[in-house]
């Protein structure tokens, strides 16, 4: 059922044991885990098996597209900064021949169940190349009638004109990245858009019968302090789209270095910074909003707060989902598909996979088979991710019996609940989702961990 409607305090000791490095689990296992010794062959291999599923099992396509027209000094995606759109001409050419590559390892398995286009800035494509792309797509694969049809989209460079155009596409949902409307916050972090600018996309993309609109909000940038974020959620809740996304900031210098721009003294930690989700919290289930996985919001009548209540809520690297495909194809640089039990991910650089897909492989660069053991642990960390629930079953129990011993200490805690052979996180534990996740995690004690992200 949905969770109790009230924000969480998580004492002070609490917040020292918790407040850890750790993985987000967009996958299991997760990307430190991945081979170099997995590549074009392997993931042919993959696809063929993935073809042989079938043409009535649909697929999740998603299509990497890594242009801005300039950076966001918080952002820790794969992304190209130009200002010359002849550039993304060059790239489509590129996309067209990996789609010739994946259509023909999948057979007739070409039915779409949801497509994907993340950055990047989509956007940055003119009408003209949103539309060759989207034709050359639609060449190779079907959608199904009830297919999700998404796409990211920055307020700030977004036109009337595409929107039309991306709606009359058959594109059903829109991701609109916002971050936070307090100028100050967004000149340290380069990330400049209007109230008015969003507003005025909103507006547009609801007339057009766009559905699931989302904001993409990120709380822990420098000079977010209480005042200020409370008029941008005031902002927000002004505007109520379908969907909100509060993302916690991975500040990681030493990783990304664009983001020593920013002064570390002014990023939140600890306590400030957790107080920040807190205040998201009690604004949006104030405002009718359901809680949603760890780090969304819907509105009670959208189909994602509906598939948490059941159960059934899925996520995969596209974010939350309804549409459970099995296997999920990626196009473009550092493009990650999960086929036939394996992940694989295409190379960072631009001209090493226009090099690859123009000589008629795969760019693949890195990836993972995985075990059984792995395939039981990824289903029972992502119930544990969207559900904040999970079953183990009689066997299961006995499987993961000394996960379930570690667990004591979260069930003494409070985070969390055993009633026979399922697990429920409390309301506070599901501040701390992350940290039982990784109770399950069984790489993490396989030596040192990789640099992840806080958890709070």
């Amino acid at each position: 059922m949905f969770a109790p409607l009230e924000v969480p305090t998580p004492s002070e000791e609490l917040l020292r044991r918790y407040d850890v490095s750790g993985p987000r689990y967009t996958s299991y296992p997760t990307a430190p885990e991945w081979r170099h010794d997995l590549g074009a062959d392997d993931f042919a291999e993959r696809l063929e098996a993935a073809g042989a599923a079938g043409a009535a099992n649909p697929l999740s396509l998603y299509v990497h597209l890594p242009f801005c027209w300039s950076l966001c000094w918080y952002c820790g995606c794969n992304v190209f900064i130009s200002q010359d759109r002849g550039l993304a001409d060059q790239y489509i050419d590129h996309l067209v021949l990996e789609l010739d590559l994946v259509a023909e390892r999948l057979g007739n398995r070409r039915s779409l169940a949801q497509v994907h286009w993340g950055g990047g800035t989509p956007t940055f494509l003119s009408e003209h190349q949103i539309e060759r792309l989207w034709s050359e797509i639609s060449r190779r694969f079907t959608l199904q009638p009830d297919a999700e049809v998404a796409i990211e989209v920055h307020p700030a460079v977004t036109t009337p004109g595409q929107l039309s155009l991306l709606r009359q596409l058959g594109f059903n949902r829109i991701s609109m990245g916002l971050q936070d409307f307090n100028p100050k916050v967004q000149e340290v972090t380069h990330r400049i858009q209007s109230f008015e600018q969003t507003a005025s996309l909103l507006e547009h993309s609801r007339s057009l019968g766009f559905t699931g609109v989302n904001f993409d909000l990120i709380y822990g940038l420098p000079y977010q302090e209480p005042e200020g974020w409370a008029r941008t959620l005031e902002q927000v809740l002004e505007l109520r789209p379908d969907r909100l996304a509060v993302y916690s900031f991975a500040f990681m210098p030493k990783v990304l270095k664009h983001q020593n721009r920013m002064p570390a003294e002014a990023v939140p930690t600890g306590r400030e910074k957790l107080e920040l989700f807190r205040a998201a919290y009690a604004s949006f289930v104030g405002a009718g909003y359901r809680p949603i996985g760890m780090d969304h919001f819907a509105v009670p009548e959208d189909e994602l707060a509906r598939a948490q209540e059941r159960r059934t809520l899925g996520r995969n690297f596209q974010g939350y989902t309804v549409k459970w495909a099995t296997d999920v194809v990626a196009l473009g640089s550092t493009g990650i598909s999960d086929v036939a039990g394996a992940y694989f991910q295409n190379v960072r650089q631009l001209p090493r996979y226009a090099e690859n897909v123009t000589q008629g492989r795969f760019a693949t660069e890195r990836g993972i088979r995985m075990s059984a053991d792995d395939q039981r642990r990824r289903a029972v960390i992502t119930q544990i991710m969207c559900n904040f629930w999970v079953d183990l079953g009689e066997e299961g129990t006995r499987y993961f019996a000394p996960e379930l011993e570690r667990l004591r200490a979260f069930e003494e805690d409070g985070l969390l609940v055993r009633q026979g052979t399922q697990l429920e996180l409390t309301p506070l534990g599901r501040l701390f989702v992350r940290n039982v996740a990784m109770v399950f995690d069984a790489y993490l004690t396989q030596g040192a961990k990789p640099r992840f992200s806080r958890t709070v």
